[in-house]
């Protein structure tokens, strides 16, 4: 080695450099993962409309209006190249005795804790997990991360969920079986919480670990067959 770089290192930063990253494939988790983590936020407590990413094209798209007065009380988004597939299912499973069909085949989900007021979402910031919520939808494992921004003022140390004001995770709680189910419907929720359904840092270290190494099996040569594509083009 001559100490240069690699030619497809090369294309790769110049791909950077021409063309805005897909979120979920071209922004990295951070060098310090599972420990702070690069998230990317869809939505903010203020919209009154559920946006998600697109994942073929990598635009922030509508997904629905949300029909009701219910909207996330966090920062809200997912966490790149990662996925919810056989390993954080059988997670899932291990944690609470419940039959875990499969992930739930999307990127990691993530709710960021922050005193800041953001207007939009469309944005990546460096964020801390504390710990998650386990949930099954429909038997698909559908964590979420709960994770403050790094160097916020109010919840920057905050290192376990358990450190949190109660009332503030109850309120995530019921975001998350409430926000599917119409008023005057039957039942408690789509997405109930699972028994032992909160959990710790390390709890969530381990599902994010777990998430990356779907992503993985998921696309274990993503990077060749970009860089192959652009050499053909």
């Amino acid at each position: 080695m001559d100490g240069k770089t690699p030619p497809q290192d090369s294309t790769w930063e110049l791909m950077r450099l021409l063309f805005k990253a897909h979120p979920w494939h071209g922004v990295s988790i951070g060098p310090d993962a599972p420990d702070t983590i690069t998230a990317y936020v869809e939505i903010v407590p203020t919209d009154t409309v559920k946006y998600e990413i697109d994942k073929a094209s990598g635009h922030l798209k509508v997904d629905r209006p949300q029909a009701f007065s219910n909207v996330c009380p966090t920062l809200y988004g997912f966490v790149p190249q990662t996925y919810c597939g056989e390993q954080v299912a059988a997670y899932s499973q291990e944690k609470t005795g419940h039959r875990t069909l499969r992930g739930d085949g999307d990127p990691l989900d993530i709710c960021v804790l922050s005193e800041k007021s953001f207007p939009h979402g469309d944005i990546l910031l460096q964020a801390i997990p504390i710990g998650g919520l386990r949930l099954l939808d429909r038997g698909e494992a559908d964590d979420k991360i709960l994770a403050v921004m790094k160097g916020d003022a109010a919840f920057g140390e905050v290192r376990e969920i358990s450190e949190l004001p109660r009332a503030l995770v109850q309120r995530l709680e019921h975001y998350f079986l409430t926000y599917k189910r119409a008023p005057g419907a039957a039942g408690v929720s789509e997405t109930p919480i699972t028994e032992g359904g909160l959990y710790g840092r390390a709890e969530a270290c381990e599902v994010i670990e777990r998430s990356r190494e779907d992503y993985r099996t998921l696309f274990p040569d993503l990077r060749e067959r970009l860089l192959a594509s652009l050499r053909s083009g």
